[in-house]
């Protein structure tokens, strides 16, 4: 086999590190029957389909633009959504490709190439477990919003960051 040398300058054989479709069906069995343990208890607090739905990772974010959403590049502001139906042709796109290859892809990071598949295939059964067919996404993470939050509850003289967040939003 041919070497082949990825953005990380990682070197390995082609093909060496494609995924087998019977590892995908395991990890998509397991995360479903994780996610069933929860979702029940989700679905009757919530009213999942009459509300909005937002992700926030950079997983999710990554996806979003391998589904055709707009560049980071465009801003925090610009509106992007993660659709399901889209959503499950990228995990075939991704399956097919070696690390190397998927982080060729548009929004894909070299970092993550390893692990987008595996992100994929969570979403997928997310969204499917939940019965969403798409998200928003949310161009901030969890650490903003503990940050965001830390601000709101402490005194002195950051809090009026929060008060400018509030009148923009």
């Amino acid at each position: 086999m041919a070497e082949e040398t990825d953005r990380e300058g990682i070197t390995g054989r082609a093909g060496i590190d494609r995924v087998k479709n019977k590892h995908r069906r395991r990890l998509r069995e397991h995360v479903e029957s994780v996610l069933a343990q929860g979702v029940g208890e989700i679905s009757a607090r919530h009213r999942i389909g009459k509300t909005t739905t937002v992700a926030t990772s950079r997983t999710f974010f990554q996806l979003a633009r391998l589904c055709g959403a707009p560049k980071a590049k465009d801003g925090p502001q610009v509106s992007r959504e993660l659709r399901r139906d889209d959503l499950r042709e990228a995990i075939e796109l991704l399956a097919g490709r070696t690390s190397a290859q998927r982080a060729q892809l548009p929004g894909v990071s070299a970092a993550r190439a390893r692990q987008i598949l595996a992100g994929a295939i969570v979403a997928d059964a997310t969204m499917a477990a939940l019965n969403l067919a798409g998200v928003r996404i949310c161009p901030w993470a969890l650490c903003e919003g503990i940050m965001l939050d830390r601000l709101h509850y402490s005194a002195g003289p950051a809090r009026h960051l929060f008060a400018i967040r509030n009148e923009s939003a």
